[in-house]
């Protein structure tokens, strides 16, 4: 399934905000495609992350924080994937890379702390409820789900924020003030997006369809809404109504066997995971999209 007239289906100055912004980075690019070979060695993922020099400092500055109380500093990236783990290793690189793309215009009141935390807890409830080799795709869907908000907000500020406030009084989703102001859905435009920076198409569709979730019934797709919900529920939603999260579609029940509370259960204990997503996102992390 491909997206229709995705570009008439955009403003003129949404897709030239669209066509604006950076290309992903090439770390991150390499990233990606080193750690799709499961065989990927902690140090063959060291030497990618080194050449850049940006998320090498900044990997190094979120290890070497008193979140850790580490006895000594440490100075590389071979000591890091030892001391957190390859796997906590290249989320987080990723993470630096991609948060660090966009910028919010300080008109937008843009919460990016907040975004942050939404993103990175969707990203590791995705990757924790799939223990299979997709779990790197589905941390990466998590992770870039909601880029379609961060470009509005740079591209229309103002409108940005007055569905900001219309959600508010209105008791309406981000979502939905914004296809109400903007006339368009956010998905839509991070989709595009994520097209431009050629991820996968299931990966660009299931971002597209990630609000009629029941138009795309994939695992990929399955995932990520189950995880969106679970990060509301938990209270780190983005754009959410406080308090009020959407039972699962049943598509996505039957194919993860279970239903929101249930999934919650089986995550056990992830105190860790959240954890460390808070003290990411008030890391350096936040720079790429702070106002």
């Amino acid at each position: 399934m491909k997206i229709a007239h995705v570009d008439t289906e955009l403003s003129p100055q949404l897709l030239a905000a669209v066509e604006d912004m950076p290309a992903f980075p090439k770390s991150a690019q390499a990233i990606l495609a080193l750690t799709q070979d499961m065989a990927c060695s902690p140090k063959e993922l060291a030497r990618v992350i080194e050449k850049d020099p940006v998320v090498t400092l900044k990997v190094l500055r979120v290890v070497n924080s008193a979140y850790y109380r580490l006895p000594d500093p440490i100075a590389s990236i071979d000591h890091a994937v030892v001391f957190l783990g390859l796997n906590t290793i290249k989320n987080l690189a990723l993470s630096i890379s991609a948060l660090h793309t966009v910028h919010a215009s300080p008109l937008s009141h843009f919460d990016a702390p907040r975004y942050l935390m939404h993103s990175l807890v969707t990203a590791s409830v995705a990757s924790r409820l799939e223990h299979g080799s997709a779990s790197h795709d589905y941390f990466m869907v998590g992770l870039l789900h909601d880029f379609g908000k961060v470009v509005i907000a740079h591209a229309m500020p103002k409108m940005y924020c007055r569905a900001l406030e219309m959600s508010f009084w209105n008791s309406l989703t981000l979502h939905q003030a914004l296809e109400d102001v903007v006339g368009v859905d956010d998905a839509l435009v991070g989709a595009r997006l994520i097209e431009q920076w050629h991820f996968p198409d299931d990966l660009v569709q299931s971002i597209r369809y990630q609000n009629t979730p029941l138009a795309m019934d994939t695992n990929m797709m399955a995932h990520l809404v189950a995880a969106v919900r679970i990060s509301n529920h938990l209270g780190y939603g983005f754009g959410a109504r406080e308090g009020v999260v959407q039972p699962l579609p049943h598509t996505v029940i039957k194919r993860l066997g279970a239903d929101l509370p249930e999934l919650v259960r089986r995550l056990g204990d992830i105190s860790a995971l959240l954890e460390d997503a808070k003290h990411y996102a008030q890391s350096d992390l936040v720079e790429g999209i702070a106002p």
